[in-house]
C-alpha cells in the first residue's frame, strides 16, 4: 500500500515538474529554437492608431448622421462610405470635419445642402477621423492624413 501510494506521489510531483517546468528536460540548443514573446507582437502603425482612435471619434460625433455603415440618409446626410467627394476633394473634406459644412456639395452624382456645425475637435482628432473615415467600408486611402497637412487647413 505505501509502495503505490509513494509511486502516486512521485509520479504526480514529477509529471507537475515536467508540465510547469519543462526546461530541465529540454536541451539548451531546443530551448534557442524559440523567438521571445516581444519579437511576435507587432507594434501598430501610426495610421492604424490613428485609425483606432477615429473609429471612437466617428462612434461620437458623426455615426447619429452618417450611420455606422458610413452610408448617410440619401436625402439630407451624405454618404461617407464610398464618396467621391471623399476622395477628390480630400483638403475640402478635412475642412469639413474641422469647421463645419454650410451649402450645396456633390457627392457621387448626387446634391446634398445640409448644413454639418463645427465638432469643435482637435487637429488630432481630425486626422484620427479622416483616417478611420477614408480607411473605413469601402474607402481604401493609402495616404494618412496628418496632423500637419489638418493644421494647414484655414477657415
Amino acid at each position: 500500500m505505501i509502495t503505490k501510494i509513494t509511486l502516486g506521489i512521485t509520479l504526480f510531483v514529477s509529471g507537475g515538474f515536467c508540465v510547469f517546468n519543462p526546461s530541465p528536460l529540454l536541451n539548451t540548443q531546443s530551448q534557442k529554437d524559440y523567438l521571445p514573446l516581444k519579437t511576435v507582437v507587432q507594434e501598430k502603425t501610426p495610421l492604424q492608431k490613428s485609425i483606432e482612435n477615429g473609429k471612437e471619434i466617428y462612434a461620437d460625433f458623426c455615426i447619429q448622421c452618417h450611420a455606422g455603415n458610413g452610408k448617410g440618409d440619401a436625402t439630407d446626410f451624405p454618404p461617407l462610405n464610398g464618396s467621391d467627394w471623399l476622395t477628390s476633394k480630400r483638403a475640402e473634406s478635412i475642412h469639413a470635419v474641422k469647421f463645419g459644412q454650410k451649402g450645396e456639395i456633390l457627392v457621387n452624382k448626387k446634391k446634398y445642402n445640409g448644413n454639418m456645425p463645427a465638432m469643435g475637435l482637435s487637429n488630432q482628432e481630425v486626422a484620427d477621423v479622416m483616417n478611420y473615415i477614408m480607411n473605413s467600408w469601402s474607402n481604401k486611402q493609402s495616404k494618412m492624413v496628418t496632423i500637419g497637412e489638418v493644421e494647414a487647413i484655414k477657415k
